[in-house]
């Protein structure tokens, strides 16, 4: 049996965790025993497995992010000369316009669109190959037509990028 940490609490319900350190924690109402307690993990053992994998591959995508000071500050230099001519040829090939373009130190998304159609690109994107940088160009660019990730919006992308799918997958830690 795996082992787990008990977190004792006045709620009703019993909640299985993975942390970011691969700990399994249960929280579990205090009357609960903790023979009880054993069944239900060993029951779940198959889901947490899976979530465990599941944070390894978080764990690990969030390492690629990592990068020293200089190597920041040459991957933003580079992105700033890199991106820009990108997002200008998509918009035009795309026929959107975005109020603004912005590099920034985003760890958690490689892009992201505002309401207002500004656009920003994590310098992170110029540690992956050209084919993903500019399936994020093309992602962000189409939420400008499109502010959401419906059926309409992958359509659009594919209007531009057939061969988005396998982009897309080019920026997944685990496949580069």
């Amino acid at each position: 049996m795996r082992e787990y940490k008990i977190i004792r609490t006045e709620r009703k319900s019993i909640g299985i965790q993975i942390t970011k350190e691969l700990e399994v924690i249960v929280r579990a109402p205090s009357i609960v025993p903790e023979k009880y307690l054993d069944e239900i993990v060993n029951e779940k053992a198959d889901w947490i497995e899976k979530h465990i994998e599941i944070q390894k591959r978080k764990n690990q995508a969030q390492t690629a992010y990592e990068v020293s000071e200089s190597d920041a500050e040459e991957l933003k230099a580079l992105a700033k000369k890199v991106i820009p001519p990108k997002v200008e040829y998509y918009s035009r090939i795309m026929g959107v316009k975005p109020s603004s373009v912005k590099i920034t130190s985003a760890h958690s998304r490689f892009g992201s669109c505002s309401g207002k159609n500004a656009i920003c690109f994590s310098y992170i994107l110029m540690r992956y190959p050209e084919e993903a940088i500019d399936y994020v160009v093309v992602h962000e660019l189409a939420h400008i037509k499109h502010h959401n990730h419906s059926r309409s919006f992958y359509n659009f992308i594919g209007k531009f990028m057939p061969d988005y799918k396998q982009r897309e997958k080019l920026l997944r830690p685990d496949t580069y």
